[in-house]
């Protein structure tokens, strides 16, 4: 055979096998975020999980992979199809990018920038997304064949948005994120209008990010307050440590935000989302969250503070736990043990990064109209109750990486502190 003939055939073979992989390759977050086989995915790691070849898409983050599985897992809990999730993504990409925002115009907030005055629940319900994601839901399953309608019309419907184009094109990404997600969340566990999140540990996952420090039985009784406890006197930490500590002696759950079940970082999300102050989703995207406390001398109530524990080191800590005031610290401890208190000078040797949310003294967190930090919301929407603040090009400041390496920079030194 013609050798030059022979060559064309072998790129033609190799182009036609390579067209035959690309589903496979779409799919193929969920092999890397497994370590490179089959498997479920449990919590990526803080970088997120690489591009897929030849797709202008960036990955999904820690955060946005962690709400992904909460709205699958109330979907899947809910009977309803994969298309419901497909399409409560795709809103949240195109509102938030999957971020829980404590901002948008006028008073829209959370993932999918429900606004309070329009009906949509208080600041607290929202600021947890899995009230939010139930509310889309409800919202969404009311209207005729909405499983049916052209892509982009149910999430308008919904929404009413001033660029209700922006919808449809996103689909496609959220139905990879799904697909993704699908096959590693539990069946449904709960009654279809529950509203929580309950999900048990995948087939091959370990606690998702449980705390490796041995309990002392005789040190604090793990479930109740000391008959001396005062809460803290500064409203927003009140109203997180007063939920979070409300959740003791409820089960650790895998990804859950509450109310029935909690793993580590959703009970920090679902107790500060009742003070009104929103909070990334996930251990990985928390430790970035407000600003470092110096060190343990300056610890308040609220602050959150985070330890290697069964899955992490010392420079990508994997656990969190709240500190509550009079010595304790509240915590979803692993699967077997739920929410419990502990001292904090069982901790104290372990912790490497404390993380203050919100400082006493301080105005209440913006409720929208004008993100932190200098950013600018989207323009005004044109018509409707409400819209998305954010564009195609809408760029958030955690996710520029110069900012990103800042940050990582000052973690690695404000942790020397804490050793």
């Amino acid at each position: 055979m013609d050798t030059s003939r022979s060559g064309l055939v072998a790129v033609t073979a190799t182009a036609i096998v390579m067209q035959m992989l690309a589903p496979i390759a779409a799919l193929g977050i969920v092999l890397i975020a497994a370590g490179g086989g089959p498997g479920p995915i449990c919590e990526p790691p803080e970088t997120g999980i690489g591009r897929i070849v030849k797709d202008p898409t960036p990955a999904p983050s820690a955060e946005q992979l962690d709400i992904a599985r909460t709205i699958v897992t109330i979907v899947r809990q809910r009977g309803l199809p994969r298309r419901a999730a497909v399409l409560t993504i795709s809103t949240g990409l195109v509102e938030s990018k999957l971020a829980n925002l404590t901002y948008g115009d006028r008073d829209s907030l959370g993932v999918f920038q429900q606004r309070p005055s329009q009906g949509w629940g208080t600041p607290a319900q929202i600021l947890n997304p899995v009230y939010a994601t139930n509310a889309f839901l409800d919202r969404l399953v009311a209207i005729p064949g909405w499983d049916t309608l052209p892509p982009g019309q149910a999430q308008q419907r919904v929404q009413r948005s001033g660029f209700p184009d922006r919808y449809a094109p996103r689909e496609s990404e959220a139905a990879r994120i799904t697909n993704a997600v699908w096959t590693a969340t539990a069946p449904p566990a709960a009654p279809a209008r529950q509203p929580t999140e309950i999900a048990d540990l995948p087939a091959g996952c370990a606690d998702d990010g449980g705390s490796d420090i041995p309990i002392s039985p005789n040190e604090v009784d793990r479930t109740k307050l000391p008959a001396d406890f005062q809460y803290p006197a500064d409203p927003r930490q009140r109203a997180a440590v007063t939920y979070a500590l409300a959740q003791l002696g409820k089960p650790y759950v895998w990804g859950g935000k509450g109310p029935d079940g909690f793993d580590c970082s959703g009970l920090m999300l679902a107790a500060w989302a009742a003070a009104g102050v929103a909070i990334p989703a996930g251990t990985v995207s928390q430790v970035h969250a407000g600003h470092a406390v110096p060190g343990l001398n300056q610890v308040q109530p609220g602050d959150l503070l985070f330890i290697p524990g069964s899955l992490g080191t010392p420079a990508n800590p994997r656990h969190v736990g709240m500190y509550a005031g009079h010595g304790l610290i509240v915590n979803s401890y692993d699967s077997s043990t739920g929410v419990i208190l502990e001292p904090l000078s069982a901790w104290s040797g372990k912790i490497v990064m404390i993380r203050r949310v919100s400082d006493t003294g301080t105005p209440s967190p913006n409720s929208g109209g004008r993100p932190p930090d200098g950013q600018q919301p989207g323009p005004r929407q044109r018509h409707g109750p409400r819209r998305s603040p954010h564009g195609p090009d809408h760029r958030r400041t955690h996710n520029d990486p110069r900012a990103r390496s800042r940050d990582q920079h000052r973690r690695g030194r404000d942790m020397r502190g804490y050793r």
